[in-house]
């Protein structure tokens, strides 16, 4: 019997995964879906801005020791989530869209230019936690995909995005998803950040724009996938107020909100 909890979207909350009850499951395999570190403070500057630019203001500049705030944060918020969640199983985890890339850090040092840690260099330091973004791995006999946040042409669409950077990246990023999946021949577990379009993912959160409010943050990609190859569970989160369960066919998607949890056995 294998033994496995799925937890969502983390954001920093230890006191929110200590509430788990590890030692009633007593799991031998931990995943994560992603968004590892808090972000409250830079996810509320975000919808300021996005905010300012609906009433035709400019946006709010982050000075360059906020830059370096914001991220601290996230890093040791995140590493602390980790550590604690490997001192009871091993750690797999995906990166969600709130989760800072290598690129993305040293883009951040060059500016303020101070040299910050590396997520992902902090995170291999810790034992028994892989990172397994775009991965198929194997854990005791079940297959697991890992898939990484992508920036989905159908969220380009449903909301009306005009950012040409941002339109740019998705292409870039759907070219290598689609190659990704293309390998993730039935597995029995999929980890992504987020859910399935039209599943479990609708906008509702009380900071969200009005244009925002009803639309659906899913990926039309990981919706095709579940369809054909039918994977037993999809774990994801992103869309912390579609928490919950519906199911794709034969498949159970998991929408794990915010340290959410879901336990699961394999004979």
């Amino acid at each position: 019997m294998v033994k496995i909890i799925a937890i969502g979207d983390p954001h920093g909350s230890l006191d929110k995964i200590k509430k788990i009850p590890f030692k009633k499951f007593n799991p031998d395999l931990i995943l994560v879906t992603g968004d590892l570190g808090s972000v409250d403070f830079a996810r509320k500057f975000y919808f300021e801005n996005v905010k300012r630019v609906e009433k035709g203001l400019p946006k709010k500049e982050y000075s360059d020791d906020l830059k370096k705030k914001l991220y601290m944060e996230y890093y040791n918020s995140s590493l602390k989530v980790i550590k604690y969640l490997s001192e009871i199983a091993p750690v797999y985890l995906i990166y969600g869209n709130a989760d800072y890339v290598n690129s993305d850090i040293k883009k951040i040092s060059k500016e303020i230019k101070k040299n910050l840690p590396l997520l992902g260099k902090g995170l291999r330091k810790i034992k028994h936690v892989r990172i397994v973004n775009n991965k198929i791995v194997n854990f005791k006999g079940i297959s697991i995909g890992g898939l990484q946040y992508f920036v989905d042409a159908s969220w380009i669409k449903e909301f009306n995005v005009k950012d040409k950077e941002l339109k740019k990246k998705s292409k870039k990023e759907m070219k290598e998803i689609k190659k990704v999946l293309r390998n993730f021949d039935n597995v029995d577990i999929l980890v992504c950040h987020q859910p399935p379009y039209g599943i479990l993912d609708k906008v509702n959160f009380s900071s969200a724009p009005k244009h925002w409010k009803g639309k659906h943050a899913g990926s039309k990609i990981i919706l095709d996938y579940v369809k054909k190859k039918q994977p037993e569970y999809v774990f994801c989160g992103h869309i912390h107020e579609g928490e919950g369960m519906k199911k794709v066919g034969k498949t159970c998607v998991y929408n794990l909100g915010v340290a959410g949890h879901k336990f699961v056995e394999f004979d």
